[in-house]
């Protein structure tokens, strides 16, 4: 059974552990679209803003697929858990007549995607969006904006490289706005 991995962010750039568990290069576009927006801090990436599928904050945004070397689900699913440092609930999957994701719109968005493409199962990061939640006051692009502004040194560092890492073709609201703010090109 051949199972795509569905990735976005630092996934593309940073296989880490999963490295020696995919196999080819990543297909960039080649997945579904899902609405996404730069509204996760992550503890991981010294605090800096992450993209993360977001419904209420984000926009579709193209996703890509590498292709894992399991040939079971459950393997794949914990493999990317590893890679995240997340719990197995926190990582999203179709196939094997089962799917899991805290968002129903994704499910339908990837098995509509699933039927055409040449994989059997597919996983995916499946982390919320948690900006309210750390901040103590919901996302919006002027606050995403003044938060990345309260960053300094390898915090800064990591926010902006994270950011301008990401592919181009994760066009969200906030990273559209930094564009035309010359403080991030500064």
């Amino acid at each position: 059974m051949s199972i795509a991995i569905l990735g976005w962010g630092s996934l593309l750039w940073d296989l880490d552990d999963l490295a020696p568990k995919v196999r080819g290069g990543w297909q960039m576009r080649a997945g579904p679209r899902l609405p996404m927006e730069f509204s996760r801090i992550s503890p991981k990436r010294k605090l800096g803003l992450v993209v993360c599928l977001d419904p209420e904050n984000g926009v579709p945004c193209a996703t890509h697929t590498i292709e894992s070397t399991r040939a079971a689900l459950s393997d794949t699913v914990a493999d990317l858990a590893a890679r995240e440092r997340a719990p197995l609930e926190r990582i999203g999957f179709v196939g094997e007549g089962r799917s899991h994701s805290r968002l129903l719109a994704v499910i339908d968005a990837v098995e509509a995607w699933l039927e055409t493409s040449p994989y059997a199962a597919v996983v995916w990061t499946d982390l919320e969006p948690n900006f309210a939640e750390v901040r103590g006051e919901p996302f919006s692009v002027q606050r995403g904006m003044a938060y990345l502004q309260t960053l300094s040194g390898e915090n800064w560092d990591e926010a902006y490289r994270y950011i301008s890492e990401a592919p181009a073709d994760t066009d969200t609201p906030l990273r559209r706005a930094l564009a035309a703010q010359p403080w991030w090109h500064a």
